[in-house]
């Protein structure tokens, strides 16, 4: 059973900055041990100043953009940005990395393909040893590095989740809260860690997901919509999903089409009712106290080594409090704590 957990933010537009640091540390205070970041310019405010703000509030938490990419920024850049925030949270920074959509997208780029993706989480590796390497047609070394900051990857496709388990630290795992889908791309990352010879000691698999617990379960669904939506548009272009989701399909293409990245995630966005409910209901986890807990408790026992929750607007505080508090220690029988505790403790 998963006993670590985690959680994963956008600073909306309309969130003060000043106010990051705090809810930061109220996720550090619950319990919680890693808080990742959505890395979206033009439609959250800057990841490396809320990263930053966060690091100078908390002590323990690990902290990483929740995913960056490498077309928004060069690589030599993003590496240099997370060693300064490594410094300052005294060793706690994660890189998250993908191949890009939403950032990517809305300034009219493609996603990176998977080879290039090796190649930069090659060269983040050879960056962050702080020594001379030959990279870009020229000779760097990246003065700041001290360590080697661990990388993660957001799997979601089987190429993805091979390479994530052949070269990475850890793998930001997105998809559907769903057994048989998680269990499907669990998987491709074991047989990447078989193909590069590695121990599965030598990954850290981190689920991301998203839950809304409400005893009214249209208010409930109607809360991960948003996300759902981002979901079936990005699995649009996938070659090959599990075989119980090829029935979705058609709602994929709809999603991808109407999709208006600048209120991505947003409770607000339109393109949020594009999706079925049968389809949020799969892919997301919806409804009441009791509901949440069963279906949160059927991806815990996989082989997963966090649990990382999508904060959702509307109330983050009381969405903290109550996933802390009443959700999480219910994963176990006994009805003790599961991970996180309360600001008490």
């Amino acid at each position: 059973m998963v006993t670590r957990f985690g959680i994963s933010r956008g600073v909306s537009p309309r969130e003060p900055l000043a106010a990051v640091g705090e809810l930061a540390r109220t996720v550090e205070n619950l319990g919680f041990d890693a808080l990742w970041f959505i890395d979206h310019q033009l439609g959250m405010k800057d990841v490396y100043t809320a990263m930053t703000l966060s690091a100078l509030a908390t002590e323990r938490i690990e902290i990483g953009a929740g995913v960056t990419n490498l077309t928004t920024r060069h690589p030599t850049v993003t590496a240099n940005a997370t060693a300064a925030l490594d410094e300052i949270s005294g060793g706690r920074a994660l890189l998250g990395l993908g191949a890009g959509w939403v950032a990517v997208h809305s300034i009219g780029r493609e996603p990176e393909r998977l080879g290039t993706i090796r190649r930069g989480i090659e060269e983040f590796h050879q960056l962050f040893s702080g020594e001379e390497a030959e990279l870009y047609g020229t000779r760097v070394r990246l003065a700041t590095a001290t360590r080697q900051v661990p990388v993660y990857l957001a799997v979601s496709q089987p190429g993805m989740l091979r390479l994530a388990g052949e070269v990475c630290d850890g793998a930001v795992v997105m998809g559907a809260a769903d057994p048989e889908f998680c269990r499907w791309q669990l998987d491709f990352i074991h047989e990447g860690l078989e193909r590069s010879g590695r121990k599965r000691s030598d990954i850290i698999l981190d689920l991301f997901v998203t839950m809304s617990v409400d005893d009214d379960e249209d208010q409930a669904v109607s809360d991960v919509r948003a996300w759902a939506t981002s979901q079936a548009a990005t699995f649009q272009v996938w070659k090959r999903v599990p075989p119980g989701w090829e029935r979705f399909r058609p709602e994929f293409l709809s999603a991808q089409q109407s999709y208006e990245y600048t209120d991505h995630l947003s409770l607000r966005a339109e393109h949020k009712e594009i999706v079925s409910r049968e389809f949020v209901q799969s892919v997301a986890i919806a409804g009441d106290r009791k509901t949440c807990i069963e279906r949160l408790r059927e991806v815990a026992t996989l082989d997963f080594d966090r649990i990382t929750f999508a904060l959702l607007s509307g109330g983050r505080r009381r969405r903290l409090e109550q996933l802390a508090t009443e959700v999480l220690p219910g994963l176990r029988p006994e009805g003790g704590r599961a991970g996180a505790g309360t600001e008490a403790e």
